[in-house]
């Protein structure tokens, strides 16, 4: 994708794949297991996460794009479906997992530029991210891209036996007609 990143890292961003399941699957049960980020409770399995694969092809509005390094997947980004309704289709939630290890290098920036480059030429009106509190790096990086505070949603769900707050973040994104070409 960047040539110039890529050649000094090593870090290659492409389309998740199936063969990615089992590494992203581990990925975010790390986050589910020792983490208030995603208020999951239980660890998934494969086959949850396989139909969540499954709702991010490689083109439209919901994509999955993994950050891999020699074999290994060290991140991933996603937009998906911020509501159900159908009135809700050109909103996207986008949310970004980084392998233990992995933050604090710019590889969610990385992921974020290349999610939202592929977003570009999509019928994609507004960008949402949650971000449970205390988030200072997740709410940097979202700042970085341009998103707004929306609201916080307080004590709204409880995990390891506390109630965490939720940040709504913001970000318009441009009618697909007023993007520039390529």
């Amino acid at each position: 994708m960047d040539r110039t990143t890529r050649a000094i890292t090593g870090t290659r961003i492409r389309a998740g794949e199936e063969r990615d399941l089992e590494q992203l699957t581990d990925l975010y049960n790390h986050y589910v297991t020792g983490s208030p980020v995603t208020f999951d409770i239980e660890p998934v399995g494969v086959p949850d996460r396989r139909r969540w694969l499954a709702g991010h092809p490689a083109t439209g509005r919901y994509r999955l794009l993994v950050a891999e390094e020699a074999g290994t997947v060290l991140g991933y980004a996603t937009s998906s479906p911020l509501r159900p309704k159908r009135a809700y289709e050109t909103s996207v939630e986008t949310s970004v997992y980084l392998a233990p290890g992995h933050a604090g290098r710019g590889l969610g920036s990385r992921l974020y530029r290349a999610l939202f480059a592929a977003l570009a030429g999509e019928d994609v009106h507004r960008a949402y991210a949650a971000v449970t509190l205390p988030n200072d790096a997740s709410l940097r990086l979202h700042e970085r891209f341009g998103f707004r505070p929306a609201g916080v949603h307080r004590e709204v769900g409880r995990k390891f036996g506390a109630y965490w707050d939720v940040a709504w973040l913001e970000k318009p994104l441009p009618d697909p007609g007023e993007r520039p070409s390529g």
